[in-house]
């Protein structure tokens, strides 16, 4: 008898989304589904990998990491290093596939999603997994604002540095591009929406999909298990059909983005945040993530920032050994380490 495929769900969205936040939220409702994970970042730090591990993912009773529980590729977008890390870990992942019941793959906010779902097409995978569905997490705020970023003026300045382009910018046409590879649209942040900015985006949405391809609202990713998995679109077989703005490119590239890690001691966390949006306003920065250290607080404070609109939280503790420091990764264009350093020293917390 043959073994049923492994189904993969695909979750895609520009930065800051709340892909993580969705991801977060299937996996703390498995109800005891055992689902492999592949987190991609791009960056230097697996910072969405970090987050996922401080909710106990990946980790036994004890919260002692389980090897191969969590894959992170850190090496750039999925569908750029598919052909050096995707399909190892997916052949990993074949091997232990009688103790894997569903697959999560959270791609970079710069991927394009059409290329990773054809790699399932590969003779050494296509007998063992299926592409379930890919489910695109919409900004529904940034988009209300025709920004994607929530940053007008980096969306005018990524239009400025493409030669190629006349009035879309490359963020504009990858918004498109992931629409367009989706099975399942998620309407994100619609708490801090009205209805007349819904509407508008939905329209928005709408008009980039097939009419069969549903749109569904949701705050901080909360949506039944039922609605985001188990859709049995075996996507593979069909994203040929389905047309992007790169489908004529050999590569895809990212090289007028720029993503840097500053590390700091402990800082001031007001102070940490003032600097934050003064720097947010003064350069072309799309993203700002990282772990931060407070003085006095037993707990790291987890920074997460897009545009003006900066979230924080403290996610857990400091663990025994591990020294509390202060990790930030910037993702923009054109950025200096040395300015963006020299500004975040103001933050540093005077000890006493």
């Amino acid at each position: 008898m043959q073994t049923a495929k492994i189904p993969v769900t695909i979750v895609t969205g520009f930065l800051g989304s709340g892909k993580t936040t969705l991801l977060r939220h299937i996996l703390g409702h498995a109800e005891g589904r055992r689902i492999a994970v592949i987190v991609n970042e791009f960056g230097e730090l697996g910072i969405d990998g970090e987050i996922l591990r401080g909710c106990g993912i990946g980790c036994d009773d004890a919260g002692n990491e389980r090897e191969g529980a969590l894959y992170e590729l850190a090496n750039g977008c999925v569908c750029c290093t598919v052909q050096e890390e995707f399909l190892p870990v997916m052949l990993k992942l074949a091997e232990r596939r009688g103790d894997i019941d569903a697959v999560l793959i959270e791609t970079s906010g710069l991927a394009l999603p059409k290329p990773l779902v054809q790699a399932f097409q590969w003779p050494e995978i296509a007998n063992v997994f299926t592409v379930d569905a890919v489910v695109t997490v919409v900004d529904g705020p940034a988009a209300a604002a025709g920004q994607f970023a929530e940053d007008t003026d980096a969306v005018d300045a990524q239009r400025r540095a493409d030669p190629n382009l006349d009035h879309e910018s490359p963020l504009h046409e990858l918004f498109e591009d992931q629409l367009s590879a989706a099975d399942l649209v998620v309407l994100n942040k619609t708490d801090l929406m009205d209805d007349a900015a819904r509407a508008q985006v939905e329209a928005l949405v709408r008009a980039e999909i097939p009419a069969e391809v549903k749109i569904v609202a949701a705050s901080e990713g909360q949506l039944p298990l039922a609605l985001l998995l188990g859709q049995g679109r075996a996507a593979e077989t069909t994203i040929h059909l389905r047309e992007s703005h790169h489908d004529h490119e050999e590569d895809h590239d990212h090289d007028e983005f720029d993503s840097l890690v500053i590390e700091l001691p402990a800082v001031d966390r007001d102070r940490l945040l003032a600097v934050l949006e003064t720097l947010v306003a003064a350069h072309t920065i799309y993203r700002i993530k990282g772990f931060v250290a407070v003085p006095g607080k037993p707990m790291r404070l987890l920074v997460q920032g897009v545009g003006k609109r900066f979230d924080h939280h403290f996610d857990r503790q400091w663990r025994e050994g591990e020294a509390p420091r202060t990790q930030l990764v910037f993702i923009g264009e054109d950025l200096d380490e040395a300015v963006l350093r020299e500004a975040l020293q103001g933050a540093v917390a005077v000890a006493a």
